[in-house]
């Protein structure tokens, strides 16, 4: 079989076409890889670290003006582990989880519980809020509540409002004595949180629910890991 001049050229575009769209399809891919990911922020808290001063249920309240009957956060003391004087206690961050598949997020009637794309923060917009309290009945972790003054519901936002919108850490830790609670962001994997998550034994809450949440646990060594 003969080969004109004509079919060899035309073969070779061809050829050069399939090869220039291969290189541009694996740019992309590359680029693809290379774009930076949404922020993911989450917490890690170091039962092992913390000594439940409270500090941080302090700070929370008088930065994001939190009523007196409720909380956006509690340090839950276990039974004492041991005999006197050598007794221990285990302190348990209880909050809202910030989690990436929130039940309480997909029940809202109004699209006032919703999830901030651009950090994962679970939120509440108080004005469309109309206190129905279906977010509160979903919610497994039980860290909801009605704000006695706005009649919305409200929990913990990581001060999204007051010390990230200042650009600051959340108030919990910033008032941490003991360095107990990181906060970052999980995509970043030079931040401190990922880092941290990788170094240390940690645990989440309820994840068999499928809730994904962002709120983890250095176990008590003394202790059981909760579920």
């Amino acid at each position: 079989m003969s080969c004109s001049r004509r079919d060899f050229v035309s073969g070779a575009g061809a050829l050069a076409v399939v090869a220039g769209t291969g290189l541009a399809a694996s740019r992309l891919s590359l680029a693809n890889e290379n774009e930076a990911k949404p922020i993911r922020y989450a917490m890690l808290h170091d039962e092992q670290a913390c000594i439940g001063c409270t500090a941080c249920m302090d700070a929370c309240r008088d930065t994001n003006k939190v009523p007196e009957g409720v909380s956006r956060l509690e340090i839950i003391r276990s039974e004492p582990y041991g005999e006197f004087p050598n007794v221990k206690y285990e302190f348990f961050r209880q909050s809202c989880q910030h989690c990436s598949n929130a039940p309480c997020v997909s029940v809202c009637p109004t699209g006032a519980s919703f999830i901030d794309k651009s950090t994962g923060i679970v939120d509440v917009n108080p004005d469309l809020c109309v206190g129905c309290q279906y977010c509160i009945a979903v919610c497994p972790y039980r860290v909801r509540f009605i704000h006695p003054e706005k009649k919305t519901a409200d929990k913990c936002n990581f001060c999204r409002d007051t010390n990230l919108a200042a650009g600051k850490q959340p108030a919990c830790v910033e008032s941490c004595p003991t360095k107990a609670l990181t906060f970052g962001d999980l995509n970043d994997p030079n931040s401190e949180i990922a880092k941290l998550i990788k170094e240390k034994p940690v645990y989440r809450t309820k994840v068999e629910l499928g809730t994904q949440p962002n709120l983890y646990h250095v176990p008590f060594e003394h202790g059981e890991p909760r579920r």
